[in-house]
């Protein structure tokens, strides 16, 4: 290991200085800097030894700890580089909650699942490492996750204020609906009671309950497990006071004509559930539709479900994110106006 000259900087003042000496060109940016007793030991460049001396700080000699500076890309590949099956097939993406760190893998990393998470794990830093290699299926939108390093699976992702607490190998967790859970949030809803169709863990109930104003939001999820975390953490987010999780099917949360918002944060089989909604939507009310439709046709696709059942006006319609080749998941934000069916233009009267 090669020696260096160090600067001994006062740990007070030891932030300023270092980006001014950076600034400067002084640092050695090839080497670590260290701790020393009370300071900082900043290693220098040779030639501006002097420079540093005549600001008034002492000089010393230590060892030169190289940085690494490679991405994380590159160090797992180097250490996974014996195995030339990997090449091509290691994922350059994953996704944190906490400590545990989630891959998607093709079937092809099987045979090596166990190095993967290894090497994963020790440039990361994480606890555990999960690999989702076969996606989510059935009603519930089971993951099908294998722990490939490590042995916690539970742990808490927060996101703009909300802790959501879930086991990652039990339940889904949808990263790419950020932007439709932060919607939830800005949304005013002031003084509404609002019903969470398929509420999982909290998703959308917990930013609305928090920060929209909601008076009651009614959380129906049907799956067990997910409904034993969307109890938990109503209670990790403090709002019990404005949430009721429900278990069961939510086709069958009795009343009519009480709810001002819905939100039906489903796909595929969306529609099968819009009678019920409307069963429990006041006139005015609006509801949050999620489907999936072939891209550019999804404003015809929401009237030919609605206009068999209702009278209602379009507020928007969003995409959340693509679901597959030519196919994504949007989001239609629908008034109901009346409880007849809208007349279809050239229909006898």
């Amino acid at each position: 290991m090669r020696r260096v000259p160090m600067a001994e900087v006062p740990s007070r003042i030891a932030g300023e200085t270092i980006n001014r000496l950076m600034s400067l060109g002084y640092v050695d940016i090839h080497a670590r800097i260290a701790k020393g007793d009370g300071c900082r030991l900043v290693p220098i460049l040779p030639e501006h030894v002097d420079d540093v001396s005549a600001m008034g700080f002492a000089i010393t000699e230590g060892d030169a700890h190289s940085l690494d500076r490679r991405t994380p890309q590159e160090r797992i590949s180097e250490i996974l580089g014996g195995i030339p099956e990997l090449r091509g097939h290691l994922p350059d993406r994953w996704e944190f909650v906490g400590d545990i760190v989630i891959l998607k893998l093709d079937p092809s990393c099987e045979p090596y699942l166990d190095g993967i998470g290894d090497a994963y794990a020790k440039v990361l830093g994480a606890k555990t490492v999960c690999a989702d290699v076969h996606g989510v299926s059935g009603e519930f939108r089971q993951p099908s996750m294998r722990v490939i390093h490590g042995t916690e699976t539970e742990s808490v992702r927060l996101e703009n204020g909300i802790r959501y607490r879930f086991d990652v190998t039990k339940v889904m967790f949808a990263s790419g609906n950020t932007d439709e859970r932060m919607r939830m949030r800005s949304l005013d809803c002031t003084g509404e009671t609002v019903v969470d169709m398929f509420a999982g863990i909290g998703y959308f109930t917990l930013p609305l309950a928090r920060f929209s104003g909601a008076r009651r939001v009614f959380a129906c999820e049907k799956n067990p497990e997910s409904y034993h975390y969307l109890v938990e953490n109503v209670r990790l987010n403090e709002v019990g006071d404005v949430v009721l999780p429900m278990l069961g099917d939510n086709r069958s949360i009795p009343g009519r004509d009480f709810a001002d918002r819905i939100l039906m944060g489903y796909v595929q089989t969306t529609s099968e559930f819009l009678p019920a909604a409307l069963r429990m939507i006041r006139i005015g009310g609006i509801i949050h539709y999620h489907d999936t439709f072939p891209v550019g046709d999804q404003a015809r696709r929401v009237d030919e479900i609605f206009s068999p059942l209702c009278g209602y006006e379009v507020l928007g319609i969003r995409e959340v994110k693509s679901f597959a080749p030519s196919v994504s998941h949007y989001v239609a934000d629908v008034r109901i106006t009346s409880r007849s069916p809208r007349r279809r233009p050239g229909a006898s009267s």
